[in-house]
């Protein structure tokens, strides 16, 4: 039996008024908001780099120290993206994207007037939760406020956002640290997150969440006031679709049942291959290659070329998202990036090298964009996408802390050729898992790809709702 809640739902009809919608200044507005926050979240997480060899280097702190640095960031990132699912399908994605970025903002001023090195891990804690909230959160907000048919492109042009911060940070870094010192890296993020905060402030709440909490009011408010800003272009196409019901709610062990377990293992297993490509191989190559006899300079000057294929695969994917699709993206880039990952040391120094390794890199973005940033918050419901996103990422996080010691035995073991078989392995796997049991959210309602949804009271079916059974 469907509770009030559902019938709300139904009657203010959300999905199908925000996706029959043309792109208008209010899709810009809300991109520039959360990409302003993406953008520093991902800035600070790579500063670190930059960081650790300063304070390393002025003997503030030793190889130990900079150790607990990282460790204290990953399990701040974890516990950060557990909880902001909980709270961003309780209280809003308003709310919890507020509050991730405050945390991250304040911490950051902090970390900039830490007295000792255990003072800024401590700090660095606390960065690390707004900073695990916001990833979970950015690309989930944007996904609920843009239409079907150019989903993919959106969420495609914040993953271009998100990942050239890595060039930014390395770019300012090499200016602010030499000249003013580390602490002024961590004091223009936490200035700079307080302005992004303060802006944020007139961010609307997703109309999708406040239908499904049943605050009906509030979303034909929120939708009217949307659907106004979108008519200056003409007059707005007709709301082709019925009306949609999604279930009835529940705690967050539900995605744990059938019909969400399967989307939460395809989720995960996106976020893990994710997390084992950026930390385990790219995040290691520096010092993978000084261990292969190259200088410091050399090493960094390969990495810095091949780490263009992130914005460049960020690009690709966006291309690829709306035109061929989400599930052909992820197995082919998945394929494409065990190739060049097993063909990487075979190659000469030099230009083979570097192009190889930029192919790699590239792959491994375009899967990024088209899989981790796109595809796993358009597997769940309303009421359950922060909390299944959040699950996914969590996973993601823990197995990401877990595999830098396996990392470290299979380089011992079998040195760069060992770390780079066994990151095509779990590639390969993953595309044949996409390809067997994936499937496609390519220009699709999210409420039609959760397969839960109800349409005018007819049980789900078709391979959407199988996948999660």
């Amino acid at each position: 039996m469907q509770g009030t809640s559902d019938v709300q739902v139904a009657s203010v009809n959300a999905g199908a008024r925000l996706d029959r919608l043309p792109i208008c200044s209010f899709h810009w507005r809300i991109l520039a908001l959360i990409g302003a926050g993406m953008f520093l979240d991902a800035f600070d997480i790579y500063l670190a780099g930059g960081v650790l060899g300063a304070v390393l280097k002025e003997g503030w702190s030793t190889i130990q120290l900079n150790a607990a640095f990282v460790t204290a960031t990953f399990i701040g990132m974890t516990l950060g993206a557990w909880f902001s699912g909980i709270l961003g399908d309780r209280f809003g994605r308003r709310f919890s994207y507020q509050v991730n970025l405050a945390i991250f903002g304040l911490a950051s001023l902090a970390a900039a007037l830490a007295p000792s090195m255990q003072v800024l891990i401590a700090a660095r804690f606390v960065i690390g939760i707004g900073l695990g909230a916001e990833i979970v959160v950015g690309y989930a907000t944007l996904t609920e406020f843009v239409p079907a048919s150019s989903r993919g492109r959106w969420i495609g042009i914040l993953s271009v956002i998100t990942n050239f911060a890595l060039f930014a940070s390395s770019m300012l870094g090499l200016w602010v640290i030499p000249a003013f010192g580390w602490r002024y890296m961590f004091g223009i993020v936490g200035v700079l997150a307080l302005i992004v905060w303060f802006l944020r402030k007139s961010m609307p709440e997703s109309p999708r969440w406040l239908a499904a909490q049943g605050r009906t009011e509030e979303a034909e408010a929120m939708l009217a006031a949307i659907e106004a800003e979108a008519s200056k272009k003409g007059p707005l196409p007709p709301v082709s679709s019925a009306p949609q019901v999604e279930d009835e709610g529940g705690t967050v062990w539900r995605l744990f049942t059938p019909p969400y377990l399967g989307r939460i293992l395809l989720g995960s297993l996106l976020h893990i291959v994710v997390g084992f490509s950026l930390y385990g191989f790219i995040g290691w190559l520096p010092t993978f290659m000084v261990k292969g006899g190259y200088s410091v300079v050399s090493s960094l000057g390969y990495t810095t070329l091949m780490s263009l294929g992130g914005p460049v695969g960020a690009l690709i994917g966006l291309g690829l998202a709306d035109s061929i699709g989400r599930k052909p993206s992820i197995i082919g880039s998945s394929i494409a990036a065990a190739v060049f990952g097993l063909a990487y040391p075979f190659m000469p120094d030099g230009a083979p090298l570097v192009i190889v390794g930029f192919l790699l890199v590239t792959a491994i973005y375009v899967m990024l964009a088209t899989g981790f940033a796109m595809h796993v918050p358009e597997l769940f419901p309303t009421r359950y996408r922060l909390r299944g996103t959040a699950v996914c990422a969590t996973a993601g996080r823990i197995a990401t802390a877990l595999v830098q010691f396996a990392v470290i035995a299979i380089f011992a073991w079998k040195g760069l050729v060992g770390v780079l078989v066994a990151l095509a392995g779990i590639l390969i796997f993953q595309a044949l898992v996409f390809l067997i049991f994936g499937f496609e959210t390519k220009g699709r309602a999210l409420e039609e790809v959760s397969g839960t949804t109800n349409i005018e009271g007819s049980a789900p079916g078709g391979k959407v709702a199988s996948i999660g059974a």
